[in-house]
């Protein structure tokens, strides 16, 4: 209910045009109810998200409001709700002290630390403390937090979960598988089967590679956060108010679903529902949300994975891709041909298209064939490496359109 409430309130008073296909706030309402990943991931796999997204809708919106404060206030519930959106974190913490915290327009790109309100700052701690001794206190008092924490990052879990997330890690994983395959084949090295074997064999542990270096939770949390900092950094010389905030919180999530550790193909969500956030801004915008939405939704197949459903996921997904071309196009009184798809080149059309002959090969010839029993983790590695170059193509042309946008004339002296 908060999340369909929060997508509704996102449809201004004053657009009289009651077509879905047309009226650009119903388009983006439309989008964010109808979500294809949230659908598989609430309401088929059988998680409860819905209402933390509607949570972190309504914090975006404070802030677009200029209600700080509360913005600050209902994510601090949230991360106390579901310790995942650690991953967008920076971007509140950078945009309140740059934006709120400085008495500033927050536009400028140059600061002055006169501005700076110690009343402001006291509140906002006061806020978000207040929230985690709520949610702590009781831990606390019967010396429980250890534990809480122990579960909260559970790092024996592996470098990964036991269906690759489509990230950096599961490119570099099926190298070191290549690598491994190849050393064998040439007797190029000593190479134990255990580390490749544990890597592919649909269990949440840890496991080391075998012909790549291992990579530690510290490692990734360095990866992480340098690959977070060029956003931060952004941010906090060129704050242009709410949106730049909301590119800032978009490319955390991307970042850390990249690098982080042990992460599930689930946390995809985390970006793709703030991306929906601008289709309506700009035309190059809304051209990488079509593209990163429908292989993100795509990635999320393999929880789904009985026969009853298959036909059920794929029609989900279809139809929730098919309306956001249409519909995204119009916005942009972008026209279907035959070659390419609305705001997509032509390598970008081929590879979405190319996701076709991929499920076929999953769903229909893999089990055809028998290989499901043999090799039951080809289908999700296809999936996985697949769906990695998609998302990772998204990261960096969104980081590079981030850092095209320029200041105002006025700010920039």
């Amino acid at each position: 209910m908060i999340f369909c409430t929060k997508c509704i309130k996102l449809q201004r008073k004053d657009d009289n045009n009651s077509d879905i296909f047309t009226s650009p706030y119903l388009i983006l309402t439309s989008l964010l109810i109808c979500n294809a990943g949230l659908m598989i991931v609430d309401h088929i796999h059988f998680q409860y998200n819905g209402f933390l997204f509607g949570l972190l809708l309504l914090s975006i919106t404070r802030l677009y409001e200029g209600r700080n404060i509360e913005g600050a206030l209902w994510f601090a519930a949230l991360l106390n709700f579901k310790h995942i959106y650690l991953y967008v974190a920076p971007a509140y913490f950078v945009y309140l002290l740059r934006c709120y915290c400085f008495k500033s327009d927050g536009v400028a790109a140059k600061i002055s630390w006169r501005t700076f309100s110690f009343t402001r700052i006291i509140m906002l701690g006061f806020v978000v403390i207040s929230v985690f001794c709520l949610s702590f206190g009781p831990f606390m008092l019967m010396d429980q937090l250890p534990q809480v924490l122990s579960r909260l990052f559970p790092f024996k879990r592996g470098l990964c979960h036991a269906y690759w997330a489509p990230n950096f890690y599961a490119l570099y994983n099926v190298v070191d598988k290549a690598a491994t395959l190849f050393c064998k084949k040439y007797n190029l090295l000593n190479i134990s089967d255990r580390g490749s074997a544990m890597m592919t064999g649909g269990l949440v542990q840890e496991f080391q590679h075998t012909v790549l270096p291992s990579i530690s939770p510290l490692v990734t949390l360095i990866l992480t956060g340098l690959s977070i900092l060029p956003a931060v950094l952004h941010l906090w010389v060129y704050p242009k108010g709410p949106k730049s905030f909301l590119r800032c919180l978009i490319l955390c999530g991307f970042g850390s679903y990249m690098f982080a550790w042990h992460v599930h193909e689930k946390a995809i969500l985390i970006i793709t529902i703030p991306f929906s956030l601008l289709v309506l801004d700009k035309k190059r915008d809304a051209q990488l949300f079509l593209i990163l939405s429908t292989v993100a939704h795509y990635s999320l197949f393999p929880l789904i994975f009985t026969k009853a459903e298959t036909v059920i996921k794929i029609c989900m997904v279809l139809l929730y891709t098919v309306y956001s071309f249409y519909s995204v196009g119009n916005i942009y009184r972008i026209p279907w041909t035959l070659t390419q798809l609305p705001l997509c080149s032509t390598i970008e059309t081929l590879y979405l298209l190319g996701i076709v002959p991929l499920e076929i090969y999953n769903s229909i010839i893999n089990p055809g064939l028998g290989l499901d029993q043999r090799l039951p983790f080809i289908p999700l590695m296809l999936t996985s490496v697949y769906c990695a170059i998609g998302i990772m193509y998204c990261w960096i042309k969104f980081y590079i359109l981030t850092f095209q946008e320029k200041m105002p004339k006025s700010h920039r002296e």
